[in-house]
């Protein structure tokens, strides 16, 4: 994890809006003109109508290319979404007029052609970025935290109620913070050996205080490739619960993003395996004992949410049914029906040294009827254009609904497999979660939240 230097300013830049890739599409389109222009004035009308047949047959192979990638074969796992499918295509036309404009020209137009290419591969990957939201800034490309050591938050373990801090706030004798603070962390993997990165931790205005209340928390996970520092730059979680703190005394729950991956491009599946680690003993054994030892949390199961994103998604799934006694609530979007790294059968063999039962533990409705009946909450969210998540929280919902569970499913509107997905879903289940925690007043249906912002989500059940 890259901390912070001199070089804040560039690290800090906005690369989903903003100057940067508005200057760089800006720069696409004026090359293009400027080619086109030039030619037709040297009387090159014949080699301007090659470059934009060249262009369209690259789009449409290249288009034709990333569908078969995402809705064919699926490689991904997820279908990647028409958006992602259009600025792909619009990335092989602009290769294929600059490439054909490079070797149809001469002189300062070959210059500039070729100059065009990488541009045009910098101009796509933003835009396909900008579509996923994952990530934000520069900085978020080497995995930059900009955030200092928990140790100087100076977190007071001399609590007090919520009920208690409420009226010490009504009272004017205490007076919480403007707004909470992100730290880095590092949380000890005494049990499980995990070689985990730095977590990262949201401490709510309350928090920071001398006499702090007694919290309920938030275990937050990425998803594949990601991290901690990537959970809190592309989710919305700290301004939904930002503006949930200033309405309600400076209460939130304390967010803690773990790392359950080891690495950016690591999937441990959040099992015990031979192949990456003890990823479960880390998240249901030393990252708990950590939180609990070190913030001034509750210890109840029924003030514990675990979620997440994608990977992260499928884990919360997984890892909450397998212990109730320590997550009550589940708040995933976009995951998955299995932990997912390749084949059933290659992950038995290359996880689980061939332990086929050990593999379908870790499935989260064979978790969830394993573990029946349960009193447990689950919301799950997915993307309105993404066909298998969609399809994966419908089953999984079922699951747990007839397990007992309390269970909420909404879809979100104008998002697929992306952050977008997620934030939608976070700006009604954050909210309704923390009142139903006991940090509001005495909730509402979930159906009425949703109802409140129905033109991002809608209720699917």
């Amino acid at each position: 994890m890259v901390q912070s230097t001199g070089w804040d300013a560039v690290y800090q830049t906005r690369i989903t809006h903003g100057w940067l890739p508005y200057a760089v599409w800006a720069m696409l389109a004026v090359g293009l003109v400027v080619l086109t222009i030039s030619q037709i004035a040297a009387g090159k009308r014949r080699s301007v109508v090659k470059q934009a047949v060249v262009a369209l047959g690259c789009a449409c192979v290249g288009g034709a290319i990333t569908w078969f990638i995402s809705d064919g074969i699926v490689l991904f796992g997820v279908e990647l979404g028409w958006e992602v499918i259009v600025a792909a295509a619009g990335g092989f036309f602009l290769a294929g007029a600059f490439i054909s404009a490079a070797v149809m020209t001469h002189g300062w137009k070959r210059a500039l052609s070729i100059a065009m290419v990488p541009l045009t591969v910098v101009g796509a990957g933003l835009r396909i970025n900008a579509i996923y939201g994952e990530f934000q800034t520069m900085g978020s490309l080497v995995d930059y935290s900009p955030y200092p050591p928990l140790e100087a938050a100076h977190v007071s373990h001399a609590t007090v109620s919520v009920a208690q801090w409420d009226a010490q706030v009504r009272s004017g004798s205490v007076r919480p913070a403007a707004e909470g603070k992100l730290f880095n962390a590092t949380i000890p993997a005494t049990r499980s050996g995990f070689q985990a990165r730095h977590a990262v931790v949201w401490l709510p205005p309350a928090a920071l205080a001398a006499h702090p209340p007694v919290l309920p928390v938030l275990v937050m996970l990425s998803g594949q490739p990601g991290s901690p520092t990537r959970f809190f730059g592309a989710s919305n979680t700290v301004a939904v619960l930002t503006q949930y703190a200033r309405e309600h005394n400076g209460l939130a729950p304390i967010v803690v993003s773990p790392d359950q991956n080891t690495g950016m491009m690591t999937n441990s599946l959040c099992a015990d395996t031979t192949k990456v680690g003890k990823a479960q003993t880390y998240l249901t054994q030393d990252v708990p004992d950590w939180i609990r030892a070190t913030l001034p949390v509750s210890g109840d199961a029924a003030d514990w949410v675990i979620g997440g994103f994608s990977q992260g998604a499928t884990c919360a799934t997984q890892l909450a049914p397998n212990h109730p006694e320590l997550y009550g609530n589940v708040l995933a979007v976009d995951g998955e029906l299995a932990p997912n790294a390749g084949s059933r059968q290659s992950m038995i063999d290359q996880y689980f040294g061939g332990n086929a039962a050990a593999y379908d533990s870790q499935v989260p409705v064979n978790a969830i009827k394993a573990h029946a009946p349960s009193n447990q909450v689950m919301v799950l969210g997915a993307g309105e254009r993404d066909r298998t998540s969609l399809a994966n929280v419908s089953t999984i919902g079922a699951a747990a609904r007839a397990a007992g569970w309390e269970v909420h499913v909404v879809k979100a509107h104008n998002s697929g497999h992306d952050w977008r997905a997620v934030n939608a879903t976070f700006t009604v289940a954050l909210p309704w979660l923390c009142d139903r925690m006991g940090l509001g007043p005495a909730h509402t249906s979930f159906e009425q939240y949703a109802h409140d912002h129905e033109e991002k989500v809608e209720v699917l059940t």
